[in-house]
């Protein structure tokens, strides 16, 4: 799965999915067909994976695949039936803070129609509303 090698700092603050319209990464830059996001929450470095593995299995060594997020928020969790207080639980899991209009996923080198199905499976995979769009 994906996670940061090293961190500046082992614990974040909670911060809020702000629902404006993403700045970034919202045009296609590697490939001609990609998955964009149309709603704002955490995206776990194991629903990245779980796409990542749908979109690569249905391929089947076609096309070039390209992940354009990365997941280096950590999310805490303190463990099951822990009393009040005691600090800040530790490191469970990666996310990224996805924002409506960012691009997660691109693929190039496969027809139109393999692309709409592949990103159809992998958005199955996902928390959010995605958007097939291409060149």
């Amino acid at each position: 799965m994906l996670m940061p090698k090293k961190v500046k700092h082992r614990k974040w603050r909670k911060g809020v999915v702000r629902a404006e319209i993403e700045n970034r990464g919202t045009e296609l830059a590697f490939g001609s067909f990609g998955l964009k996001a149309m709603e704002g929450k955490w995206i776990s470095a194991r629903q990245i994976e779980a796409a990542r593995k749908t979109v690569i299995r249905y391929l089947k060594k076609g096309g070039k695949f390209w992940i354009r997020i990365f997941p280096d928020k950590p999310v805490t969790k303190k463990g099951t039936e822990v009393p009040m207080g005691g600090g800040k639980g530790g490191v469970d899991h990666y996310a990224f803070a996805i924002r409506p209009g960012r691009i997660m996923f691109e693929l190039e080198g496969v027809k139109e129609e393999v692309a709409k199905e592949a990103f159809g499976m992998a958005s199955d995979k996902l928390p959010i509303k995605t958007k097939f769009i291409k060149r």
